[in-house]
């Protein structure tokens, strides 16, 4: 994949950043409300799994495939974390509201 099809996945790079604040929020929000992390905790695992990657990255993005529910579920339980945990399968309503909330999808990248 060259630079200008990489980058044509985004609208625009304030949009691939938004969401990236987004889904870093609502990951360190899993760690803390069902993990226990410390807020400062939580958002360095955040920055952690969810990197900022350049425009001409080939797979940039990549990680969004899958909710941030799904991969703090995975850092929280392990492998195959439904199987033991059926009831995890799905994001708690504590998670569905913060990931509704109007203003979560503008967050700037700090």
């Amino acid at each position: 994949m060259d630079q200008s099809s990489a980058g044509d996945q985004w609208p625009s790079e304030e949009e691939y950043c938004c969401y990236l604040a987004a889904e870093r929020h609502l990951y360190a929000f899993v760690l803390r409300e069902h993990g226990g992390f410390s807020a400062l905790e939580a958002e360095k695992e955040a920055l952690e799994r969810y990197p900022y990657e350049s425009a001409d990255d080939e797979y940039r993005g990549l990680i969004f495939h899958d909710e941030s529910w799904h991969w703090a579920m995975l850092r929280l339980h392990g492998e195959r974390y439904w199987d033991d945990r059926s009831e995890l399968r799905q994001p708690s309503e504590a998670y569905r509201r913060e990931a509704a909330r109007e203003d979560l999808w503008n967050l700037p990248l700090d």
